[in-house]
Formats: structure tokens, sequence, C-alpha cells
């Protein structure tokens, strides 16, 4: 009977160890599989934010109202194509419009008048040289006076000198010799008539020069004023067209308008007010924002991304491919833009300006171990760097 025990008990032990041989060849072998593909195994990670949207690759152009003003007209309406140039909102620019009539009003009767003082001009200047030529005679003329009047005076003489002698002698009377000498005196105030002529025209010539000259002066310096009140009446209506061109808002380039403001024929807007906004045609790419510590190191050119968009379940619709093209080297509000092309889309969505959407970036591909490795390196620290705050913060306290 314990013969027989003794045997099944032996051929128990040998079964058990058959197990046990096998059992610790499948755990190597398992262990051995999860290692080799612990090592050799690459997992791909990815960087995911929700904040990102479709944007043409040119900058939006916003449309503002440079100056305070009341609508009078409004072309603006979402989704309208526009040229650039085209008129989208009109102010009110009456009152400008009145000055400008009245500006123009004078700026055609300025020329007419500065037309016809010039006019005077010439004609003062013609009869200038007129009285000049005509002085010139007159003086001439008094000179052949003097002249004329020299020849009776010395004629005069002669015969007083010759009645002188005749007196002397006793030839004469006495009363022919006075007669005589009274002829002489007359022809020496003829003379002396005719000399003073020539001053005088003279004089009279000086004088009507200085009068034409003053009145010359005065028409120079009323058509010199003319000029600068047409000069200025010129710069106004420039200024004041100006004006009305400002309370002219146009498209600043040519696109799609793809937002509006909610504007009305009378309603009044504030200078600097956003009253919409133009999206050029243009190639469509997306612009992601992440937290620096997801994309600085991190996100590269080249590496391909994925889009899911919003109002798009990309269960049904599927996602848009695309690849980073740059990346920020500077945070800006507290997160780094990355801007990505888009590689291909699905047929079903129609991408355009301004779909919100999320972008899963593929930033490394790794393997299990590695990975493992650095999860645990970041356990480690975690409790250090606790534990530095928690000391730093009861010294400081």
């Amino acid at each position: 009977m314990s013969t027989a025990f003794s045997r099944t008990l032996r051929s128990l032990q040998a079964d058990g160890f058959r197990l046990s041989l096998a059992g610790i060849l499948v755990a190597a072998v398992l262990i051995g599989a999860w290692t080799a593909w612990a090592v050799l195994a690459r997992l791909t990670l990815y960087e995911v934010t929700d904040a990102a949207r479709i944007e043409v690759d040119q900058a939006a152009h916003p449309i503002q109202s440079p100056l305070l003003g009341r609508i009078v007209k409004t072309n603006l309406a979402i989704g309208r194509e526009v040229l650039a140039g085209d008129v989208l909102i009109e102010l009110d620019a009456q009152p400008q419009r009145l000055q400008i009539r009245e500006e123009q009003t004078l700026l055609s009767t300025l020329p007419s008048q500065i037309e016809a003082l010039r006019a005077q001009r010439a004609a003062e200047e013609q009869s200038r040289r007129n009285e000049q030529q005509t002085a010139r005679a007159a003086q001439e003329e008094a000179r052949a006076g003097v002249r004329k009047a020299e020849a009776p005076e010395r004629l005069a003489e002669v015969e007083q000198q010759r009645l002188k002698d005749l007196r002397a002698e006793g030839l004469i009377a006495e009363r022919d010799f006075q007669r005589g000498a009274a002829e002489v005196q007359e022809r020496k105030a003829d003379v002396e008539s005719q000399q003073l002529t020539i001053p005088r025209l003279q004089r009279e010539q000086q004088t009507r020069e200085s009068d034409r000259e003053a009145l010359v002066r005065q028409i120079d310096a009323q058509v010199q004023a003319l000029d600068t009140q047409l000069a200025t009446a010129q710069a106004e209506v420039g200024r004041l067209q100006y004006e009305v061109e400002r309370r002219t808002i146009r498209a600043p380039i040519a696109g799609r308008i793809a937002e509006a403001a909610v504007l009305r024929a009378g309603s009044v807007v504030d200078e600097g007010d956003r009253l919409g906004a133009i999206v050029p045609s243009g190639k469509l790419r997306v612009i992601a924002q992440f937290p620096p510590p997801a994309a600085l190191g991190r996100i590269r050119p080249g590496q391909t991304a994925r889009v899911r968009l919003q109002g798009f379940p990309w269960t049904q619709y599927g996602s848009v491919a695309a690849s980073v093209t740059e990346v920020a080297s500077e945070v800006r509000d507290g997160t780094v833009r990355v801007d990505l092309a888009v590689v291909s889309q699905p047929p079903a969505i129609p991408l355009q300006h301004g779909l919100p959407g999320s972008v899963e970036v593929e930033v490394e591909r790794i393997s299990p171990a590695r990975l493992v490795l650095r999860h645990a390196g970041r356990l480690l620290t975690q409790p250090r760097s606790a534990f530095a705050a928690e000391n730093t913060s009861r010294g400081v306290n």
C-alpha cells in the first residue's frame, strides 16, 4: 500500500516539474516578446489644441470709420465680393459739398477779375508810354520856342547897341532910345518865359509818372491779392474734396466681406468704429495656438497634422490633412502660433475662412520603453519640485 502511494507521489512531482518548466518557458517568451515590443515598437505622440481656425494666407483687412458721421448709404453685405475702391459706406458730406459750391463760384469769378486788372495795367503802361512821348515832344517844342525867341533877342540887343551909339552922337532922340531898350527887355522876357516852360513840362511829366506808377503798383497789389485768394480757394476746394472722400468708405482690397456690422441709413458711427472686415482671396491655411511647453522645441516645420473642424464631425466627414509650415519663436498672449498648410481635404467639407477646429500634430515616434522611462523621470522629479516649492514658501514666510 505504501509502495503504491510513493509511486503516485513521485509521478505527481514529475508532472508538476514539467508544468513549472512549461510555465517558465511561456513566461520567458512573453517577457521577451514584451521587451522586444517595448524596445522595438514605435508609438506616435501628438500635441493637440482646440484653438485653431482656417484662414487665408493674406491678412483680413478691417473696415473702420475714419471719423464721426451719419450714414446716408451702406453697401455692406456679408458674402459680397468687392473690388478695391468699391464704395461700401457713404457718410453725410452735404455741408462740405455746399462749401465746395461756394468756393467754386468764387473760383469762377476770380480769373475774370484778375484778367480785367491785368488789362487795366497794360492800358496804364500804354498810356504812360504815350504820355512820355507827348512830354518829350512838348519839351522839344519848348526848346524850339526858346531858340526862336533867342534870335529876336540877339537882334534887339544889336539894335539897342546901335541906338546907344546914335544917342551918344545926338543923332536920335531919347525917346527912340528908350523904345529900343524896352524892346530888348521884352525879347529877353520872351526867352526867359520859353526857358521856364521846359522845367515846368518836366515837373508835370514827373507828376504824371508818379501817379501812373502808384496806380500800376495798386493794380499789381490787387492782382497779387486775387491770385492769393484764387490759390487759397483752390486749396480749400481740394481740402473739402478730401473731406468728402474721407466720408466715402471704400474697399481697401479686393475680396469677400466676411464681417459686417448692422448699419442703416441714419445711424451714427464714431471715429475708429469697426464696421466690418474683408477677406482677400488666397490660399487657405490653418492657424493654431499651442501652449509653449507643447510647441517650443517639439513642433517643427514639416511635421504632419490632422485638423478636425467643428460643425463637421470627423467620424462622418473625416479630417483635413495638414503640414506644419511655420512655428513662432516668441510667446504671445500665453500661446505660440503655429501655421499649417492644407495638404488634402475631404470633398464633403467646404473649407472657408474662419472655420474653427482642433489640430493634432505628430511630434514624435518613440518606443514604449523610452516613454515609460520618460514618465518615470517626470514622476521622480515631481516630488522634488513640490518639496523645493514648499521649502521656498516656508523660507519666504
